[in-house]
């Protein structure tokens, strides 16, 4: 390895990683497989993939080219060195609307493409439900179609030429009329015309095999074309000429309901004569509950085009007419048409957990059959799955007869792999009898190319093997690849890990309490490799500021990965490339809401940073911040507020203060409150009437915004609520009555005066032992409340989440938690649960901001949206993260990515509003973060509500 690195760096101008963490970022991509590199090279033009090329060759190690790293069957992973397209060969060169086609790098992510078509209105045809993240590059490789194949096609439809460099450094401009054909490929095909005329089968999602197909006469001899599906495996692409097809000027999406998805499958081919953009088809099993979906067991999602709106929507009623339908709803508006599609692309993450939560897994993600044989194939797949007492979920492009589909595979017992590899065998055969396609659009990989004998024959696979052999002779390009393949069952990527629990301390609920079945959620569809957040989605703010693997969601679940396997990162939790890559983690909690499988990176971090440091000093912030709530209690305490305040005033002093705490030299240390909201609530008159809620004086609300708790207690007594605060003594004795009143003994005044706290600043700082002490004193405290039927309304997201979700997985052995977090509302549920008939006050201003993250991931924002629209605070908030995340953007060496997060969409959206909007912020960090960066006050939705009645008067 030491000198393949070195003749590397001396030839190449590119990024080289031969360290832990680069190899351990690409041993898997979104299959079952994985196999550890030697190195990871980010190429800079085609002369560094020539050098490396060279270099590997000299050195005899494969060279396995990689986009986004989303392959379902294993082709992305490779044990020599892995090109990775996406950090510098990754730019749209140019871009023709005369002649409709673009000239593209590999690394190309498909939206960027899109963006840049977009005004032109163009576009690229096919569109992969990965589109936000997966590269041009890769969907060359695996001929990748998506959605709009019914009337686009396939990649290599729309692949006019493209320039490769071979195994052995000649670099080949492949088009029509054998342009770009290595020696010997012309001599080839011609000495095996009946077999090409006759061996492959007809149908619109062949993608297995190599398409040598192309290469006939009558067919032009399309070098190009047949490359497309090669999976890397006879050149490495350094560039592409795409064609371009006509953005539809309008479009209405049909949902098409049926009984079940055999109707639905059954349905599909007899919408093709209306030439339809879209038919796609899902089952109610990968449907979230809430969705708003026209009635029904199965879906077909058509879609349609027109010159304007009432063209698209007529064409879209005549296919419900001549459907025979339970049910349908016909979408024009293009919100409402993107949240649609949004649940049909969500399907290939959340297809890997079956409805009772169990895991599935891809390797017969994609058989392709005629349309008009998906019905039969359907059914022979659903007895074929009982017969091995397996489940799936089938969906997919039903209009052109592909199925994705996910199994509960066993692929962790020797039992479990054995009944895999029986059921592929006897799976592939089904797929044969019915004309089909063992791989209908991911390609073959390790997952099926030893199959392929079954669908084409020994001698055609023998072909295969000759035409491998005259582009990469040396068997240098992703070696074990759609020829000479490795076995189907070996290199699992579960294989490597523990086989017994891991000691934790978090409870896992949804993952049975194995930590290390968590860590497998992540499938890799890389979702949080998005390089913009769109709507209301959060996920992964840290990804989009850097643009680097390590710094996503699936590169940190990755790294988690290895550490448990110990193969690469063999110090456990004690390992530096992990902490590393999680010190960007702003434990947002995005991924626990947008990734399609709930990955909850927020809690592996701070599951990790407990096991990293435990019996060893942390890091200055985690004892500044992560002990925040002791210390404001120890200023409350004395009175000091003032004090505080003056010294942090005088800039040598908070420089000192910022250096000793382990906090960013650019931050302003926030002022203190100079009266709590305790104190505050001590000395003002309470109302006596109205059902009883308990409001939670969070440490941010209590001692830095207590503006916030007292306008939440004149807004909540507006609408009818009597308002208590939690209990600060613990009482041997029941309650009695409501709760507030209680018995008193001398035992329980011996035990003095606490605070409740939901231990947020230690969860965020992995500082569970202390947070788990923290949150049983305060469900001590708080048993009088539970003996109640009161509700507790926490004001700041974040705290309100911890208690919701973090509090019953932390003390999952103490019922109490779960009580307490099934008590928990934010301010805007509790108005509209417990006072529905209140009407707010009219603000009727623009409102503009940002839902917090936690809210957005755990607690949901809903019933806030009503709120604001009944109080006519109008306009949407914007999504992504505000960047400070509580300790996260005061932390020394933060401040940078911090501000790259805010000025991604929190920023723009407040400076461009008018001054007269309103600028909502629940969350402490978000309204800090405001005042800081931007100089603007936000403000709570309890304190807008708050003034608004006073304008109004009593």
């Amino acid at each position: 390895m030491r000198d393949l690195e070195s003749a590397l760096r001396s030839a190449v101008r590119g990024d080289i990683g031969f360290d832990v963490t680069s190899r351990a970022l690409t041993t898997m991509d979104a299959s079952n497989y994985r196999r550890v590199p030697l190195g990871v090279v980010a190429p800079r033009d085609a002369d560094d993939v020539a050098a490396v090329l060279s270099v590997c060759r000299e050195h005899g190690v494969p060279v396995v080219p990689r986009g986004g790293g989303t392959s379902i069957a294993g082709q992305a992973t490779g044990t020599g060195v892995v090109l990775d397209f996406t950090r510098h060969m990754n730019r749209l060169v140019s871009l023709d609307p005369e002649a409709r086609t673009a000239v593209v790098q590999p690394g190309l992510v498909l939206d960027r493409l899109q963006e840049a078509a977009a005004p032109h209105g163009l576009r690229f045809g096919p569109d992969p439900s990965t589109h936000s993240r997966c590269t041009l590059g890769g969907m060359i490789g695996n001929n990748s179609c998506g959605s709009h194949s019914v009337a686009w096609g396939t990649t290599a439809d729309s692949v006019r030429e493209l320039s490769v460099v071979t195994a052995r450094g000649e670099r080949l401009r492949p088009g029509q009329g054998w342009a770009g054909a290595p020696d010997g490929l012309r001599e080839l095909v011609e000495g095996e015309l009946a077999l090409l005329r006759t061996g492959f089968p007809e149908l619109p999602r062949r993608i297995s095999g190599y398409a040598l197909d192309a290469l006939l006469p009558e067919k032009g001899a399309d070098v190009a074309r047949f490359l497309c599906g090669s999976e890397g495996t006879l050149g490495v692409l350094t560039e592409a000429v795409v064609g371009l097809v006509e953005a539809p000027r309008a479009r209405a999406l049909a949902v098409l309901a049926y009984a079940d998805e055999s109707a639905a499958a059954q349905a599909a081919a007899g919408l093709l004569p209306y030439r339809p953009l879209t038919v796609e088809g899902m089952a109610a099993d990968l449907v979230p509950s809430a969705a708003d979906l026209p009635r029904g067991g199965a879906w077909l999602f058509v879609e349609t085009d027109g010159e304007s709106e009432a063209e698209a929507r007529t064409r879209a009623e005549a296919i419900v007419r001549a459907a025979d339908v339970v049910d349908s709803t016909v979408v024009t508006d293009p919100a409402g048409q993107r949240a649609l599609w949004r649940i049909r692309e969500d399907a290939s993450g959340t297809a890997t957990r079956m409805p009772d939560g169990s895991e599935a897994w891809p390797g017969w993600e994609d058989c392709a059959v005629p349309p008009e044989r998906l019905g039969a194939y359907l059914r022979d797949f659903r007895a074929l799955l009982a017969a091995h007492g397996l489940r799936g979920t089938p969906y997919g492009h039903f209009g052109d007869g592909c199925i994705h589909v996910r199994i509960d595979f066993d692929l962790l017992t020797e039992a479990g792999i054995g009944r895999f590899r029986r059921f592929s065998e006897e799976l592939a055969e089904v797929v044969v009898a019915h004309g089909g396609s063992l791989s209908g659009e991911h390609g073959d990989g390790q997952a099926r190319a030893e199959l392929l004998p079954k669908m084409y024959g020994e001698e055609m696979v023998d072909l295969f093997e000759r035409a491998k052999g005259v582009w990469d002779p040396d068997d240098l390009l992703n070696p074990g690849m759609l020829v000479r393949p490795a076995p189907l069952d070996a290199n699992l990527r579960f294989a490597v890990l523990p086989r017994r629990p891991v000691d934790v301390t978090f409870g896992y609920p949804a993952d049975g309490g194995d930590f290390s079945a968590a860590v497998r959620r992540c499938v890799g569809v890389a979702k949080c490799r998005t390089t913009s957040a769109t709507g209301s989605a959060v996920m992964c703010p840290s990804f989009r500021a850097t643009g680097e693997e390590e710094h996503s969601t699936r590169g940190r679940a990755r790294l988690l990965h290895e550490m448990l396997a110990g193969e690469l990162v063999t110090d456990g939790w004690r390992s530096e490339e992990v902490r590393d890559a999680l010190d960007l983690c702003l434990s947002c909690k995005g991924c626990r809401s947008d990734c399609p499988v709930e990955v909850d990176m927020a809690t592996y971090k701070a599951e990790f940073l407990h096991h990293h440091y435990e019996g060893r000093r942390r890091p200055a912030a985690h004892y500044s911040m992560g002990w925040l709530p002791v210390w404001l209690r120890a200023v409350a305490r004395t009175r000091t507020a003032p004090v505080v305040n003056a010294l942090a005033a005088v800039r040598p002093l908070a420089w000192a203060a910022k250096r000793l705490g382990g906090i960013a030299p650019e931050r302003e240390i926030p002022r203190l409150a100079t009266r709590t909201f305790s104190r505050w609530w001590e000395r003002r008159d309470k109302a006596v009437d109205g059902d009883l809620v308990i409001l939670w004086p969070d440490t941010f609300t209590e001692h830095l915004s207590p503006s916030v708790g007292q306008a939440a207690v004149r807004v909540l007594e507006a609408a009818g609520l009597r308002v208590a605060l939690p209990p600060t003594v613990h009482f041997r004795r029941a309650p009695v009555g409501d709760g507030v009143t209680v018995a008193l003994d001398p035992v329980s005044l011996l035990r003095g005066r606490g605070r409740v706290c939901c231990g947020l600043t230690y969860v965020s700082t992995g500082q569970l032992d202390r947070a788990r002490a923290v949150l049983r004193r305060t469900l001590d405290l708080m048993e009088p409340v539970l003996e109640t039927d009161a509700t507790v309304v926490v004001l700041e997201p974040s705290c309100a989440a911890a208690l919701r979700a973090d509090l019953p997985e932390l003390l999952h052995d103490d019922p109490r938690a779960r009580r307490l977090a099934d008590r928990v509302l934010t301010f805007a549920e509790a108005l509209e649960r417990l006072a529905p008939g209140w009407r707010p006050p009219r603000v009727d201003r623009a409102a503009v901001g940002q839902t917090h993250c936690h809210q957005h991931a755990v607690l949901g924002d809903a019933a806030d949206r009503r709120l604001r629209e009944a109080a006519g605070l109008s306009g949407e908030l914007s999504g992504g993260c505000c960047g400070l995340a509580g300790n996260f953007g005061f932390e020394k060496g933060h401040f940078e990515v911090s501000v790259a997060c805010a000025e991604e969409q929190l920023l723009p959206a407040v400076r461009g509003a008018g001054e007269e909007a309103a600028v909502l912020a629940d969350g402490f960090s978000c309204r800090t973060q405001l005042e800081q960066l931007a100089g603007v006050r936000g403000q709570h939705l309890a304190e807008v509500l708050a003034e608004a009645l006073e304008a109004s008067g009593p």
